[in-house]
């Protein structure tokens, strides 16, 4: 379980006084319970992405609390991180070895976990994104959606209660979206929450048990996505034509 509770984030700029800083998340309060899909749209500057951060310590709130299990995330950051797992909207930022069984590794490895669970992780991780045996496969080379799905794996490794992904589409072509919506179905029936932070809802709408919309910072839309549908257009975000087939499933 994520509890955010009142939670206020600023980014000062100007004055020494602070003058002229912007709020980019104005008092959220939210809860996202253990294997929920939940999807946070807004348009760009809405707020969206520094809210996600705050759920496991990538931005601190300048008030408000966030807690991760029980646990407040300031207390106790490697559990948070463990917890709540990071998809960046550029997979590029995140991935920090040569080779993908490399990146992979690196999270669990800083656990100082023993290396035949190590091993184990990355191979299921692997498993789960469709790239078994990609092991020794030179980051360098891999598409796009090859990357989103290595990063993806990384968070994996990790074992999280909850993956978040920032703009996960982005700059992928249609079979690349399929095969991204398609782990996150499957991830989700297993068990793992999903988060989901996007602009553009027409890959993920389907899979949504709830949608949460942000404008300048503030919730304006928590209702699941039939009752969303009326208000979400009003947020500057785009719905699919058909907006409530199940993802991918739509045009298989």
């Amino acid at each position: 379980m994520i509890d955010v509770d009142g939670v206020t984030c600023r980014y000062e700029s100007g004055g020494s006084d602070g003058s002229g800083g912007v709020t980019a998340v104005d008092d959220v309060s939210l809860a996202i319970p253990d294997g929920e899909f939940l999807v946070v749209a807004g348009a760009n500057g809405s707020g969206k992405t520094t809210l996600v951060r705050t759920f496991n310590g990538l931005a601190t709130p300048d008030a408000g609390t966030v807690t991760v299990n029980g646990t407040p995330v300031a207390a106790d950051l490697v559990a948070a991180r463990t917890a709540v797992g990071m998809v960046f909207q550029d997979p590029r930022d995140q991935l920090v070895a040569s080779t993908v069984g490399a990146d992979v590794a690196f999270g669990p490895e800083n656990l100082g976990l023993a290396h035949a669970e190590i091993d184990r992780r990355v191979a299921d991780a692997l498993a789960a994104v469709n790239m078994t045996g990609r092991e020794d496969d030179r980051v360098e080379t891999l598409s796009g959606g090859e990357r989103e799905r290595v990063a993806i794996a990384g968070a994996l490794a990790m074992h999280p209660d909850h993956l978040v992904l920032d703009e996960p589409f982005t700059g992928l072509d249609e079979p690349a979206r399929r095969s991204v919506v398609d782990r996150l179905r499957a991830l989700h029936r297993e068990g793992t929450s999903v988060i989901v932070v996007t602009h553009d809802l027409r890959d993920v709408l389907g899979l949504a048990d709830r949608v949460v919309g942000l404008s300048n910072g503030r919730v304006a839309v928590d209702a699941p996505p039939a009752d969303a549908l009326a208000e979400l257009p009003g947020l500057d975000v785009r719905v699919p034509a058909s907006p409530l087939a199940d993802g991918a499933d739509a045009d298989s």
